[in-house]
Protein backbone atom coordinates (compact mmCIF):
# COMPACT_ATOMS: atom_id res chain seq x y z
CA UNK A 1 0.00 0.00 0.00
CA UNK A 2 1.44 3.19 -0.93
CA UNK A 3 0.63 6.74 0.24
CA UNK A 4 1.62 10.50 -0.46
CA UNK A 5 0.26 13.20 2.19
CA UNK A 6 1.33 16.85 2.83
CA UNK A 7 2.00 17.95 6.38
CA UNK A 8 -0.93 20.31 8.36
CA UNK A 9 1.93 22.12 9.74
CA UNK A 10 2.37 24.91 12.50
CA UNK A 11 4.27 27.11 14.72
CA UNK A 12 4.38 29.31 17.50
CA UNK A 13 4.00 32.73 15.47
CA UNK A 14 3.88 35.85 17.05
CA UNK A 15 0.57 37.37 17.59
CA UNK A 16 -0.48 41.47 18.06
CA UNK A 17 -2.77 41.49 21.23
CA UNK A 18 -4.57 44.74 22.48
CA UNK A 19 -5.23 44.03 25.72
CA UNK A 20 -2.89 44.43 29.10
CA UNK A 21 -0.04 43.28 29.36
CA UNK A 22 -0.54 39.98 31.65
CA UNK A 23 -4.12 39.97 30.95
CA UNK A 24 -6.92 39.00 33.87
CA UNK A 25 -6.86 35.63 36.21
CA UNK A 26 -8.63 34.02 33.72
CA UNK A 27 -6.71 34.86 30.20
CA UNK A 28 -3.78 33.72 32.15
CA UNK A 29 -4.69 30.28 33.23
CA UNK A 30 -6.04 29.72 29.63
CA UNK A 31 -2.60 30.92 28.67
CA UNK A 32 -1.11 28.37 30.94
CA UNK A 33 -2.97 25.46 29.67
CA UNK A 34 -1.77 25.91 26.21
CA UNK A 35 1.78 24.46 27.32
CA UNK A 36 2.69 21.00 28.85
CA UNK A 37 5.62 19.87 30.27
CA UNK A 38 7.06 16.88 29.75
CA UNK A 39 7.09 15.60 33.44
CA UNK A 40 3.28 16.25 33.31
CA UNK A 41 2.67 13.74 30.69
CA UNK A 42 5.53 11.12 32.65
CA UNK A 43 2.43 10.92 34.89
CA UNK A 44 -0.11 10.15 32.77
CA UNK A 45 -1.50 6.66 31.85
CA UNK A 46 -2.40 7.45 28.28
CA UNK A 47 -1.09 10.14 25.61
CA UNK A 48 -2.92 12.00 22.89
CA UNK A 49 -1.35 14.27 19.83
CA UNK A 50 -3.00 17.11 21.53
CA UNK A 51 -0.96 16.18 24.84
CA UNK A 52 2.12 16.57 22.99
CA UNK A 53 1.04 19.33 20.40
CA UNK A 54 1.60 21.45 23.76
CA UNK A 55 5.39 20.43 24.77
CA UNK A 56 7.49 23.90 24.65
CA UNK A 57 10.67 22.25 23.90
CA UNK A 58 12.18 18.83 22.84
CA UNK A 59 11.33 16.19 25.25
CA UNK A 60 14.57 14.57 27.98
CA UNK A 61 13.00 11.08 27.60
CA UNK A 62 11.00 8.96 25.94
CA UNK A 63 7.27 9.05 26.80
CA UNK A 64 6.70 5.45 26.39
CA UNK A 65 8.63 2.38 26.49
CA UNK A 66 9.41 0.10 23.37
CA UNK A 67 6.54 -2.30 24.35
CA UNK A 68 4.02 0.18 23.66
CA UNK A 69 3.99 -0.51 20.11
CA UNK A 70 1.63 -3.48 20.49
CA UNK A 71 0.69 -3.40 16.94
CA UNK A 72 4.01 -4.57 15.78
CA UNK A 73 4.92 -1.43 13.30
CA UNK A 74 8.48 -1.84 12.10
CA UNK A 75 10.07 1.02 9.96
CA UNK A 76 12.33 -0.92 7.33
CA UNK A 77 13.38 1.77 5.27
CA UNK A 78 13.72 5.53 4.99
CA UNK A 79 13.99 8.33 2.36
CA UNK A 80 15.20 12.41 2.31
CA UNK A 81 14.78 14.00 -0.97
CA UNK A 82 14.75 17.48 -2.31
CA UNK A 83 11.34 17.92 -3.87
CA UNK A 84 12.75 20.61 -6.43
CA UNK A 85 15.50 18.59 -7.38
CA UNK A 86 14.52 15.07 -6.81
CA UNK A 87 18.00 14.35 -5.56
CA UNK A 88 18.28 11.91 -2.31
CA UNK A 89 19.88 13.71 0.08
CA UNK A 90 19.57 10.56 2.79
CA UNK A 91 18.65 6.70 2.83
CA UNK A 92 18.61 4.05 5.34
CA UNK A 93 17.04 0.24 4.74
CA UNK A 94 17.17 -2.95 6.83
CA UNK A 95 19.02 -5.83 4.89
CA UNK A 96 16.77 -7.80 2.70
CA UNK A 97 15.72 -10.95 5.03
CA UNK A 98 16.43 -9.03 8.08
CA UNK A 99 14.60 -11.00 10.78
CA UNK A 100 13.41 -8.34 13.54
CA UNK A 101 13.75 -11.17 16.41
CA UNK A 102 17.74 -11.64 15.41
CA UNK A 103 18.06 -8.33 17.21
CA UNK A 104 20.15 -9.05 20.60
CA UNK A 105 18.57 -7.09 22.95
CA UNK A 106 20.86 -4.24 24.17
CA UNK A 107 20.31 -4.66 28.22
CA UNK A 108 22.05 -1.26 28.66
CA UNK A 109 20.52 1.38 26.32
CA UNK A 110 16.67 -0.46 26.25
CA UNK A 111 16.16 2.59 24.10
CA UNK A 112 18.28 1.63 21.13
CA UNK A 113 17.15 1.98 17.90
CA UNK A 114 14.68 4.66 18.73
CA UNK A 115 17.23 8.08 18.50
CA UNK A 116 18.63 8.34 14.82
CA UNK A 117 21.47 11.46 14.27
CA UNK A 118 21.48 13.58 10.94
CA UNK A 119 24.75 15.24 9.72
CA UNK A 120 23.85 17.65 6.82
CA UNK A 121 25.96 20.08 4.92
CA UNK A 122 24.69 24.02 5.40
CA UNK A 123 22.58 23.70 1.99
CA UNK A 124 19.96 21.65 3.40
CA UNK A 125 18.58 24.72 5.47
CA UNK A 126 18.26 26.34 2.60
CA UNK A 127 15.86 23.88 1.00
CA UNK A 128 11.81 25.03 0.61
CA UNK A 129 10.12 21.45 0.62
CA UNK A 130 11.76 17.69 0.93
CA UNK A 131 10.00 14.75 0.70
CA UNK A 132 10.36 12.25 3.61
CA UNK A 133 9.51 8.40 2.18
CA UNK A 134 8.74 5.82 4.93
CA UNK A 135 7.94 1.99 4.39
CA UNK A 136 6.74 -0.06 7.20
CA UNK A 137 5.07 -3.06 7.98
CA UNK A 138 2.44 -3.97 10.53
CA UNK A 139 2.06 -7.30 12.64
CA UNK A 140 -1.59 -9.13 13.25
CA UNK A 141 -3.69 -6.35 14.14
CA UNK A 142 -5.73 -4.01 11.77
CA UNK A 143 -5.11 -0.61 12.15
CA UNK A 144 -7.81 2.39 12.26
CA UNK A 145 -6.22 5.27 12.52
CA UNK A 146 -2.12 5.48 12.32
CA UNK A 147 -1.49 9.27 12.83
CA UNK A 148 2.47 11.13 13.46
CA UNK A 149 2.92 13.96 15.10
CA UNK A 150 6.79 15.64 14.83
CA UNK A 151 7.94 18.77 16.59
CA UNK A 152 10.96 19.96 15.62
CA UNK A 153 13.13 22.38 17.96
CA UNK A 154 16.63 24.57 17.65
CA UNK A 155 17.83 25.53 21.21
CA UNK A 156 14.33 24.50 22.50
CA UNK A 157 12.41 26.98 20.16
CA UNK A 158 9.92 25.34 18.32
CA UNK A 159 10.42 25.61 14.76
CA UNK A 160 8.02 23.82 13.31
CA UNK A 161 5.29 21.14 13.86
CA UNK A 162 4.14 18.64 11.56
CA UNK A 163 1.18 16.51 11.48
CA UNK A 164 0.63 13.20 9.10
CA UNK A 165 -2.40 10.94 8.86
CA UNK A 166 -0.95 7.36 7.65
CA UNK A 167 -4.34 6.26 7.34
CA UNK A 168 -5.71 2.60 8.11
CA UNK A 169 -3.31 -0.24 7.56
CA UNK A 170 -4.36 -4.01 7.15
CA UNK A 171 -2.74 -7.07 9.14
CA UNK A 172 0.86 -7.90 8.33
CA UNK A 173 0.85 -5.21 5.20
CA UNK A 174 4.02 -3.43 3.80
CA UNK A 175 3.23 0.31 3.59
CA UNK A 176 4.92 2.84 1.93
CA UNK A 177 4.08 6.83 2.62
CA UNK A 178 6.08 9.92 1.41
CA UNK A 179 5.09 12.94 3.65
CA UNK A 180 5.78 16.63 2.38
CA UNK A 181 7.77 18.51 4.60
CA UNK A 182 7.52 22.67 4.06
CA UNK A 183 10.60 23.77 5.71
CA UNK A 184 10.34 26.77 7.81
CA UNK A 185 12.11 30.32 6.28
CA UNK A 186 14.70 30.90 8.48
CA UNK A 187 16.96 34.34 8.07
CA UNK A 188 20.25 34.25 7.36
CA UNK A 189 21.47 34.60 11.49
CA UNK A 190 19.06 31.81 12.37
CA UNK A 191 20.42 30.01 8.96
CA UNK A 192 24.34 30.66 10.60
CA UNK A 193 23.42 29.91 14.59
CA UNK A 194 22.09 26.28 13.86
CA UNK A 195 25.10 25.76 11.51
CA UNK A 196 27.55 26.64 14.61
CA UNK A 197 25.54 24.87 16.92
CA UNK A 198 25.40 21.35 15.81
CA UNK A 199 23.24 18.76 17.12
CA UNK A 200 21.45 21.41 18.73
CA UNK A 201 18.61 20.77 16.03
CA UNK A 202 16.29 18.39 17.54
CA UNK A 203 13.07 16.09 16.68
CA UNK A 204 10.31 14.22 18.58
CA UNK A 205 8.38 11.92 16.34
CA UNK A 206 5.51 10.75 18.20
CA UNK A 207 3.25 7.71 16.80
CA UNK A 208 -0.46 7.08 17.76
CA UNK A 209 -3.02 4.63 16.85
CA UNK A 210 -6.49 5.24 18.04
CA UNK A 211 -5.19 8.79 20.04
CA UNK A 212 -2.75 6.85 21.77
CA UNK A 213 0.83 6.97 22.00
CA UNK A 214 1.84 3.88 20.98
CA UNK A 215 6.05 4.94 19.72
CA UNK A 216 8.43 7.56 20.21
CA UNK A 217 11.54 8.66 18.34
CA UNK A 218 14.25 11.41 18.53
CA UNK A 219 16.57 12.80 16.50
CA UNK A 220 19.47 15.46 16.47
CA UNK A 221 20.86 17.40 13.60
CA UNK A 222 23.86 18.87 12.22
CA UNK A 223 24.34 21.48 9.11
CA UNK A 224 28.24 22.09 9.46
CA UNK A 225 28.88 18.68 7.26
Amino acid sequence: MSKKSSASSGDDGGRSSTKKKGGGFLARQAKAKKTVTEEELLKKSSITPEDVLKLAKSTENYLCEPHANVYSIDFTRFKIRDMETGDVLFEIAKPDGFDGDEVIENEEDPNAGRFVRYKFTSDFLRLKTVGATVEFTVGDQPIQSFRMVERHYFLDRLLKSFDFDFGFCIPNSKNTCEHIYELPALTPDQVQEMIDHPFETKSDSFYFVDNKLIMHNKADYAYNG
